[in-house]
């Protein structure tokens, strides 16, 4: 009768299989799972900091308003909300009203805590401050905050998608194909006497630089969506470095430019109506737009005003297209004031503003998803190619 086997399992063998299993699922969780997670997180955060801001920036308008119609002064509403310790109101806020507490007033407060609120925003709630009314301002800085609900959805749709699928995807794949597929296929061809296609020779050859040139698109729209989502102002010093680039970007974006000229009409109007001179409304209006171009422009429009130029003829050094000029006129002439006179016009620039950046948003990355469509389709033919002169190669043995 044959002996049975001895199948009694080590203990030592289970300990050291165990302790592998861990180790493995360590190695995994440390150099896959962890940093997949962190750069999805790094997504979230970027992809929520603009609309983040934009809800701080509205409670704390929200709060203002809120005091302004008690009859308090926008000073005691955040101390007392600060108050309450509430965590979800954030540092900056609470920063805010530690300032307050300690007998700075609230301009010199806000300039203490510049990450609370955007610059724009910051600007027109100084001007209201300036002209001692900040309810005249906060229709303006509310029009403001609707800006980040449709850059927001731009990169939803179109550049997170490009950066953080499409790019990584495309980027990894043509570069395996390319170090480790393409020369396997070009050593059976020369094995069986099948001359290799072109494509197929240039993929080899031009690897690296078919991937510098992917690296570089990638790049180009990782800093495309940074921007998009005003991720700069993450680093001060990188912010403030480029401002000289980027404002002249914004400004010569269509939608963008709008977005500028809608602030200054409506803080110009704001100012205007309540009294202050021209050439100082004019100052302060284009400090509301936070944009270097515009400000260099109305600053030369402050000097032909001081010089006697009219009003309506010195906006037409900050408006090319006339047409601010032409409101104006028409508001002067109206008994409503110049705001109320020109608020259709806002909301016409706001609404091109808003089409525009839509219609951009989707024609450069159709024409990415084109690009990046022909150069599979390129490489597709190449491999199918080769296939095709292995099979008659075959078909002829």
């Amino acid at each position: 009768m044959p002996r049975l086997e001895d199948k009694t399992i080590n203990p030592v063998d289970s300990i050291i299989n165990l302790v592998l299993f861990v180790l493995a699922i360590l190695v995994w969780l440390v150099f896959w799972f962890g940093p997949y997670c962190g750069i999805l997180w790094l997504g979230y955060y970027l992809l929520t900091l603009r609309m983040r801001r934009r809800e701080r920036a509205r409670f704390l308008l929200d709060l203002v308003e809120v005091g302004l119609k008690q009859g308090r002064r926008p000073e005691d509403t955040i101390i007392s909300v600060s108050n309450r310790r509430d965590s979800a109101l954030g540092v900056h806020f609470h920063l805010l009203a530690y300032y307050l507490k300690d007998g700075l007033s609230i301009r010199e407060a806000l300039v203490k805590v510049p990450r609370l609120l955007p610059p724009q925003l910051l600007a027109m709630l100084q001007a209201g401050l300036q002209i001692g009314d900040v309810g005249k301002v906060l229709p303006a800085c509310n029009q403001l905050l609707k800006d980040a609900v449709s850059q927001t959805r731009g990169a939803v749709n179109y550049l997170i998608l490009m950066a953080f699928v499409a790019f990584p995807v495309n980027l990894w794949l043509v570069t395996t194909l390319q170090i480790y597929v393409f020369p396997q296929f070009l050593s059976v061809s020369n094995s069986m006497g099948v001359s290799a296609p072109t494509g197929l020779l240039f993929l080899i050859h031009h690897r690296w630089l078919i991937f510098a040139i992917q690296f570089l698109m990638f790049l180009v729209v990782w800093c495309a969506a940074l921007i998009y989502m005003d991720g700069l102002r993450l680093f001060g010093g990188l912010d403030r470095a480029l401002a000289p680039v980027t404002h002249r970007i914004i400004y010569a974006l269509p939608w963008r430019r709008k977005r500028l000229q809608r602030d200054f009409s409506a803080m110009l109007a704001i100012l205007i109506d309540a009294g202050m001179p021209e050439p100082e409304a004019l100052s302060a209006a284009a400090d509301c737009t936070a944009n270097q171009i515009f400000r260099r422009r109305a600053q030369i429009a402050v000097d032909h005003l001081r010089q006697g130029m009219k009003l309506t003829d010195a906006v037409q050094l900050v408006d090319d297209t006339g047409e601010f000029a032409w409101r104006l006129k028409t508001a002067m002439q109206s008994q409503g004031g110049f705001f109320r006179a020109i608020a259709g016009w806002n909301e016409s620039l706001d609404a091109k503003a808003f089409q525009q950046e839509q219609a951009t948003a989707q024609s450069v990355t159709t024409g990415i998803v084109l690009l990046n469509g022909a150069l599979v389709g390129f490489i597709v033919v190449s491999i199918f190619s080769v296939l095709i002169s292995i099979i008659n190669e075959g078909l002829l043995w």
